[in-house]
């Protein structure tokens, strides 16, 4: 960090969404900063992880749907046997050798719904792995997008630092001109060398932050930034008209939601397995096999049996009632965690959008000030060249010069961030961006028809939250009021 002052319908098709007017180019023709991002959501570690939660997620379906399925054992088997029976001579021992080959069938006919459900809880759990695969592609879209901002803001930052450096050397240049033609003070002198350190060392912190935000970038994407980054498109034109309908998009849409909405019905559908234990076990069990001796039963040359097993836990010491009781406690927690997640997205969605409203309001104010201040200054220089102004009047003026050109060019990529932001806590960033990920192999094919259904939290609302503020006319108006109590000079 700086030290300073909708979905897809198969996983194959993830994130293969259409650039936005302001990205429309071809593939050949991408921008520096969709490239960056594509990169990132292609080779990103947390990404990849998340990809395999999903796959290892689909897996254990299959591996839960072989319940349903026979199996079938074979066992083969040869060996002596040994007896030492009382009241029997030696010669009268049943010692005997034995052999024989056996197969197996098991099938489970009912089980209370134990499998369907684990079928159901396994489903869900998918489903919250590929939301959870979702956000993390946002997130890490929304934070490459953000390093190549702050790459070039923080060289823009450095230019700027530069300027004020050269100013100041330009400004004690002059100081030390007059100082040996015996017109200038040597206060001056000492004030121009002070005001040129401070200079330096703003320089050598721009120069740190920049390092630290191109770590950051090569960090996120896995490669280092170019040497000229062109600047980043703005993504004005896809914000949404009102903060009520940023919100509503974000809790339609927003991945981190629905993994929380399929987390609460993984957790359900564990509860009604619990229940299932209550109920009977039946499976029906067919085993045939020959041999010599076979099952150690003396001359028997073959076996077959065909039965049907029951098995039913009457009392296991309130274990299973306990567990029931538990996953319904963990069923009331999992929807306190879906309506966090709702809570905190409904923040973070206000929040982006409010800072895209204020930053704009701000450059606007900010211009006007860089614009007054730059007069203000050659103002200054001339007045200071024929002897008008002090030093001291020159060296304030570059710095406040300075500190607000430094403050509009933050504002600027402040704007844009906000509304990167605000696009991807609506889960819209990567669509704006046009990114693409054709190397993803599973398919989740129920994602085209999810909803959420019954599940949308209802201690969630769509909530814009209106900050009352003065109006400038009454601010204004004060001003003037306090103009007519002035004293008359």
């Amino acid at each position: 960090m700086p030290r300073s002052n909708p979905k897809p319908i198969a996983l194959a098709l993830l994130l293969a969404f259409v650039g936005a007017s302001s990205m429309a180019q071809t593939p050949a023709a991408a921008h520096p900063m969709q490239a960056a991002a594509q990169k990132a959501i292609a080779t990103n570690p947390e990404v990849n992880a998340r990809l395999n939660q999903l796959r290892a997620a689909v897996d254990a379906m299959d591996i839960a749907r072989a319940g349903w399925r026979p199996q079938v054992n074979l066992e083969a088997s040869a060996g002596a046997e040994r007896n030492r029976i009382d009241g029997r001579t030696p010669a009268e021992r049943a010692d005997q050798s034995r052999s024989g080959v056996a197969l197996s069938l098991n099938q489970l006919l009912w089980d209370g719904g134990a499998l369907s459900h684990e079928l159901g809880r396994l489903g869900h759990d998918k489903l919250a792995r590929y939301f959870e695969l979702l956000d993390a592609t946002e997130q890490t879209a929304l934070e490459a997008s953000r390093a190549y901002q702050d790459v070039q803001r923080f060289r823009r930052l450095v230019e700027l630092a530069e300027d004020n450096y050269v100013q100041h050397r330009y400004a004690l240049q002059q100081i030390q001109a007059r100082f040996k033609a015996g017109v200038g003070r040597g206060v001056d002198h000492e004030q121009a060398l002070a005001r040129l350190a401070l200079a330096e060392s703003n320089l050598s912190t721009e120069v740190a932050n920049l390092h630290d935000v191109t770590a950051r970038y090569a960090r996120i994407v896995g490669e280092a930034p170019p040497d000229k980054l062109p600047l980043a498109p703005t993504m004005a034109g896809a914000m949404p008209a009102s903060p009520g309908e940023a919100m509503a998009a974000a809790l339609k849409d927003n991945a981190t939601l629905n993994a929380a909405i399929e987390n609460l019905r993984a957790a359900r559908e564990l509860a009604s397995q619990r229940r299932s234990a209550l109920q009977p076990r039946v499976e029906a069990r067919v085993r045939g096999g020959a041999g010599h001796n076979f099952d150690g039963i003396s001359g028997q040359r073959d076996n077959g049996t065909a039965q049907i097993v029951l098995n039913w836990s009457l009392y296991d010491g309130g274990a299973n009632q306990a567990r029931i009781r538990q996953q319904a406690r963990l069923v009331d927690q999992a929807a306190d965690l879906r309506d966090k997640a709702c809570r905190d997205v409904r923040q973070n969605a206000a929040i982006a959008y409010n800072d895209t409203r204020k930053l704009q309001e701000q450059l606007e104010a900010l211009d006007r000030n860089v614009l007054a201040i730059e007069k203000a200054r050659d103002a200054y220089r001339q007045q200071f060249e024929i002897g008008q102004r002090s030093l001291l009047d020159l060296l304030n003026a570059e710095n406040e010069l300075y500190t607000a050109r430094r403050a509009y060019a933050n504002a600027q990529y402040d704007l844009e961030i906000a509304r990167l932001r605000t696009l991807a806590t609506m889960h819209k960033l990567s669509a704006q961006l046009g990114l693409t990920r054709a190397d993803v192999g599973a398919a989740v094919p129920e994602a085209e028809r999810w909803d959420a259904g019954a599940d949308v939290p209802q201690r969630c609302p769509v909530l814009v939250a209106d900050v009352p503020t003065t109006p400038r006319s009454e601010l204004d108006a004060r001003a003037q009021g306090l103009m007519k109590n002035a004293p008359q000079r």
